[in-house]
């Protein structure tokens, strides 16, 4: 669920709640232009002056919000705004594009399909004349691929400048929800087997889970399609008439993806109504089965009753084939009630009975 690290009450603007628990910052820099790449790590902020140069692209990826101070020195290194920062910082955030004098800020947030379940992580994109400086709040992501596409050379991703690279990486971003969903439908279509094979209340959890989860990826994406939306129409000369070209494909799979959410989402509450039924069914056919056994042996006792009650002028009672006679007679009545219960279709399964014309292809209507 939704749960926020927010400032106390009456708190300054700017300021930070670091988790305690938080990884300290890794910084990684790639410095790229049509004919040059270089890559490596930094361990003091400081460096970083010396590596934004005009005429290249230069990428600053932070893992770790657990150092205020780092993080101290890259607003003053980078000129971000206290609230941009605080942003940053108090995760998660709702998705959204906020402009800065010097750069703009893109915030969106990032699913990760781990072993144990889903993990939602935001992350902070800063678009400036020459760089991109991203934030993550811990190792792992989903940017491998446009690291290879700049080792690799890319002739679009190193001639477009760092706009084109805040797309990709927006675009990455996006691109991962797919196999989320992939994951959901396998698992609802499994669920949906289960249900109708053997409902437990086991299954009844892992609804209530999937469709959380649906409803944490909803509320991830759903604002993230408003903030690529602003990037396409509002005027920024920090990205440029060809990434917008760009950004309306990403527009696009934001679309998809929200029409696979609420697919999925309408398939488990659909799950809840196919348990519900299917609960109610073997109910039914207990029911069924007790009644059908009470309806037996109702008469039975009836006839046991009548025989054991204590008078003396009963001639059945001194007859000596009275109790034969009696057993037989109610192993009939049993085995008759049975016949004529399954005959009716109340014992066991039978196939419907269809008229005659129907079941016989070559029956011929009688002629008049």
């Amino acid at each position: 669920m939704f749960r926020k690290r927010h400032t106390p009450v009456g708190a300054k603007p700017g300021t930070l709640m670091i988790n305690a628990h938080a990884q300290r910052p890794q910084i990684r820099v790639m410095k790229y232009k049509p004919d040059h790449l270089e890559e490596h790590d930094v361990a003091v902020v400081t460096e970083l002056k010396n590596v934004l140069e005009e005429n290249t692209v230069c990428w600053v990826d932070v893992q770790g919000l657990g150092d205020e101070k780092v993080l101290r020195e890259f607003a003053d290194l980078f000129s971000i705004h206290p609230l941009a920062l605080e942003d940053v910082v108090n995760v998660p955030q709702r998705p959204k594009i906020e402009r800065f004098e010097e750069h703009t800020l893109c915030i969106t947030r990032m699913a990760l399909l781990r072993e144990e379940g889903i993990e939602p992580e935001q992350v902070s994109v800063f678009v400036g004349p020459n760089y991109v400086l991203t934030f993550q709040e811990r190792s792992g992501d989903v940017f491998d691929p446009i690291r290879n596409r700049v080792r690799q050379k890319g002739p679009i991703l190193l001639s477009s400048g760092p706009s084109y690279l805040a797309y990709a990486l927006l675009d990455a971003v996006i691109d991962g929800y797919y196999p989320i969903l992939e994951r959901f439908g396998e698992k609802l279509e499994a669920l949906e087997d289960e249900i109708v094979a053997n409902p437990q209340p086991t299954i009844l959890q892992e609804i209530h889970h999937a469709k959380r989860d649906l409803l944490a990826l909803r509320r991830a994406i759903w604002p993230q399609r408003e903030a690529i939306n602003a990037l396409i129409r509002d005027e920024n000369p920090l990205i440029t008439d060809r990434v917008r070209v760009y950004l309306r494909d990403c527009y696009d799979h934001c679309v998809q993806i929200m029409d696979g959410i609420e697919t999925y989402r309408e398939l488990a509450g659909g799950l809840m109504d196919v348990y519900l039924s299917s609960v109610g069914n073997r109910q039914n056919e207990v029911m069924k089965v007790l009644t059908i056994m009470a309806s037996i042996f109702i008469p039975l006792t009836f006839m046991a009753g009548i025989y054991g009650m204590n008078f003396e002028n009963m001639p059945e009672l001194h007859s000596r084939w009275g109790y034969p006679f009696l057993l037989a007679a109610m192993v009939a009545v049993a085995v008759g009630m049975i016949v004529y219960f399954h005959r009716r279709g109340w014992l066991g399964s039978r196939p419907p009975q269809r008229p005659k014309s129907e079941a016989d292809p070559t029956h011929e209507p009688a002629r008049h």
